[in-house]
């Protein structure tokens, strides 16, 4: 009987849980309907255009390329996380990174971000708040690495790398890196040319 009630008690914890979770996933957005057409996820999520012309302004990244990190990042999607490890080959362990929400910012840069800028309630999962860490990590890298600011392949390799394994080169050895790079600068450079065919918010 002690067995049976403890049994029914951990059946009602995972079901409240469960039913917990589910509530706070309905409150995040959904992921763009067309993650490549920039005019499609404005269309999609008008307040999105407006976080990244705020984000583009704060820090003089064009938010073509922030949105495109993000795009590769995330897919969009606010709680996206690394895979977890597997111990013994089956069973799940931790994730393989801290990495986490629409930027995959790391806990570590994330804190930085907010005790540099302020911001101490940002969220990973808040697009406004991720759009705005985008920006202001690119600019560092900027600053940091004398990375021209449009140039969206370079600035990827040091979002990736970190900007202190970006100054060592640590990029070269990862040749897999290089072509992920070429990619999402590709699709900065798509963002870019359909941003001017996107209706302005106000």
């Amino acid at each position: 009987m002690v067995t049976f009630k403890l049994c029914a008690a951990a059946l009602l914890l995972v079901l409240v849980s469960a039913c917990s979770g589910i509530g706070s996933l309905g409150s995040v957005n959904p992921k763009p309907q067309t993650p490549h057409n920039l005019c499609g996820i404005y269309a999609q999520y008008g307040p999105w255009q407006r976080s990244a012309n705020a984000s583009q302004q704060a820090w003089n990244i064009h938010s073509s390329i922030s949105m495109a990190f993000i795009q590769h990042e995330s897919g969009f999607n606010a709680t996206a996380r690394p895979p977890r490890k597997r111990i013994l080959g089956v069973f799940p362990g931790d994730h393989l990174s801290s990495a986490y929400g629409y930027p995959q910012a790391i806990n570590g840069t994330w804190t930085l971000y907010k005790q540099l800028t302020g911001y101490n309630s940002a969220k990973r999962t808040n697009f406004h708040d991720a759009i705005d860490f985008v920006g202001w990590y690119n600019a560092r890298s900027v600053r940091l690495n004398n990375i021209d600011r449009n140039d969206a392949y370079h600035l990827y390799l040091a979002y990736h790398e970190g900007n202190g394994g970006f100054a060592k080169k640590s990029y070269l050895a990862k040749p897999w890196l290089l072509t992920v790079a070429k990619n999402v600068s590709a699709q900065a450079s798509r963002y870019r040319s359909q941003l001017q065919f996107c209706t302005p918010v106000s």
